[in-house]
């Protein structure tokens, strides 16, 4: 069977609260709304790549109204979108359900976090009309990201037997790894990374959730039920989505059905999810440095340096990350970038 056009919805989760990339991303604007490795937005690139009409139907974005007034500036181009308002923040598993239970239940969804660059635009495209084929077929289908090298900052899939015609079942997620299980796996060539993007029929996700997450399905059920329409957003109701316990959908509905798949992708993917990624994901010169601003280097290997202001002079340093955005500065090590969200100004924005 072969997915019609049409059938394919993208639903952009879209929220954050801006501490990994601190300080140039923060809470009331966190990184998918900021222009970090292409002019444009993270979002806007996320809404991009699923703007051909020959293959995605109108999206529909999942944010805060912390974060609405970001997003709808951002949506130019996209008239037609839907927007919905989440009334807290509740993980994945809520939030796709919102959208879900505005779409036919034959709809094919493709979940895709708006926080992530996907370098290969062409390859996601291909990857998104395979999964969405094993979608329509009852599948609950994850992008397999292929590994760079032996993560220990993602989770896993293990390659279960083979879906034709480009598809394999999913026979077991594996948490964040120890640095040996990371090397295990990726020397074993048998497992992806966890991409978080996700194809499944409006009808099959709902099913599962009902199945293993019953109060979750039933309070984001009453919860757009009692809903409404404003200023042309959804507001679903806020007194019974309160009551949702907040869980991802991996734990909710993928770790929990028979119905896994996965789809594999080599698209120049990252989650960009700290200072060091976000270098590796950006172009460098030859020494391996990128800079931003008012920025003089010299004798300078593998850093990464930023100012939307004062003037940043570098000598002779290698694998180091400074960033000046207002009165802040950060200044990290490329080792230790990973602890930026554990600073004060990151965690008392």
């Amino acid at each position: 069977m072969t997915v019609s056009p049409k059938q394919i919805t993208p639903v952009i989760l879209c929220g954050g609260s801006g501490t990994r990339l601190w300080p140039r991303s923060r809470a009331h604007k966190p990184k998918p709304f900021l222009p970090l490795v292409q002019e444009e937005t993270l979002f806007q690139q996320a809404l991009w790549r699923c703007g051909d009409p020959v293959h995605f139907g109108p999206p529909i974005v999942v944010t805060g109204s912390q974060h609405v007034e970001h997003v709808e500036a951002q949506l130019s181009g996209t008239p037609a979108a839907q927007v919905i308002v989440e009334p807290m923040a509740k993980n994945t598993a809520a939030a796709i359900a919102l959208a879900a239970m505005r779409l036919p239940a034959d709809t094919v969804m493709l979940v895709c976090p708006s926080d992530h660059h996907i370098g290969d635009a062409s390859s996601f495209l291909k990857v998104a009309v395979a999964a969405g084929e094993l979608a329509s077929r009852g599948w609950l289908v994850s992008f397999g990201i292929r590994p760079k090298g032996p993560d220990t900052g993602f989770g896993y899939l293990r390659h279960g037997e083979p879906i034709e015609p480009e598809g394999f079942r999913v026979a077991e997620f594996v948490e964040k790894p120890d640095p040996q299980r990371a090397k295990e796996y990726f020397e074993s060539g048998d497992y992806s990374w966890n991409g978080g993007i996700f194809a499944f029929r409006v009808g099959d996700y709902l099913a599962e959730l009902k199945e293993h997450r019953p109060e979750l399905e039933a309070a984001v059920r009453e919860s757009v039920a009692e809903g409404r329409v404003a200023e042309g957003r959804f507001l679903p109701e806020a007194k019974s989505f309160q009551r949702i316990v907040s869980e991802s959908v991996d734990y909710a509905v993928m770790e929990n059905t028979t119905r896994a798949a996965m789809v594999p992708a080599d698209m120049s993917w990252s989650d960009i999810g700290n200072w060091r990624a976000l270098h590796g994901a950006r172009e460098r010169d030859e020494l391996g440095n990128t800079v931003r601003g008012p920025v003089e280097i010299i004798n300078c290997r593998d850093v990464l340096v930023e100012s939307d202001g004062p003037r940043v002079s570098l000598i002779g340093l290698a694998n180091v990350i400074v960033v000046i955005d207002g009165s802040e500065v950060m200044i990290t090590t490329t080792e230790h970038a990973h602890l930026v969200g554990q600073l004060s100004g990151a965690t008392n924005q």
